[in-house]
């Protein structure tokens, strides 16, 4: 059985909702404290007001990069995650240029997840490239999963939770059938559940992006901890 810890550091506390406040960001920062989270993932926007909550708790701070389409040309991903990084983010969830991908533009594709990941890594950053499964075929899901692994990324990360659905148990185990050991899957989208969660981790996934995760947690004490 997985421990407490080694699952709630599975956990990275998520809001990401066009209408969110800064009440709302507090209150899951607080959260994510409470019950020491791997992180909390929030808008770009957010993030100088979460780190003054975060710094010294051990919880690190997650933004997004290219949020949610992933369309935005390359120097503008950069100036946000430069942004990102100076204002204190210690991990970055970067949306892919799918339309590199579709156009079979693959070299481009290529080259923007390399130079985003050797800055990010340069800066000592942790990477997390967001592929959004639920638009990409079989052979593009290998083929992006592929190019992440040989760049050297952190993390692989299903989806947005925005389009195209959330992760699958089978996305997630092919994802993690193709990685080595340096380059891991998070799953992310529609886990709202510790049944779910737990699914997840046990076909691969490394880290869980949902905004459910008290709900989990509480799931979780009553189940193992009474």
């Amino acid at each position: 059985m997985i421990s407490q810890e080694e699952f709630t550091k599975s956990i990275d506390h998520t809001i990401l909702k066009p209408d969110t406040t800064y009440e709302q960001v507090k209150l899951v920062c607080e959260e994510a404290i409470d019950y020491n989270f791997a992180s909390v993932c929030i808008l770009p926007t957010f993030v100088i007001y979460a780190k003054d909550i975060l710094c010294g708790t051990g919880v690190k701070l997650c933004t997004v990069i290219g949020f949610p389409l992933g369309s935005n040309i390359t120097p503008v991903k950069l100036l946000e995650m430069d942004e990102a990084i100076e204002n204190g983010a210690d991990e970055v969830d970067i949306v892919v240029n799918n339309t590199f991908m579709k156009s079979k533009e693959i070299e481009r594709y290529k080259d923007e997840i390399a130079l985003i990941n050797d800055i990010a890594h340069s800066l000592d950053v942790t990477t997390k490239f967001i592929i959004e499964t639920g638009i990409l075929d079989l052979e593009e899901k290998i083929l992006a999963t592929r190019i992440i692994n040989e760049c050297g990324a952190d993390f692989v990360k299903t989806s947005t939770g925005f389009i195209g659905g959330g992760a699958t148990l089978e996305d997630v185990a092919l994802l993690k059938s193709l990685c080595n050991q340096k380059t891991k899957v998070k799953a992310s989208g529609g886990i709202r559940s510790l049944d779910d969660a737990l699914k997840f981790i046990e076909a691969g996934a490394s880290r869980i992006g949902t905004s459910s995760g008290v709900q989990i947690m509480k799931e979780f004490d009553e189940r193992f901890l009474r």
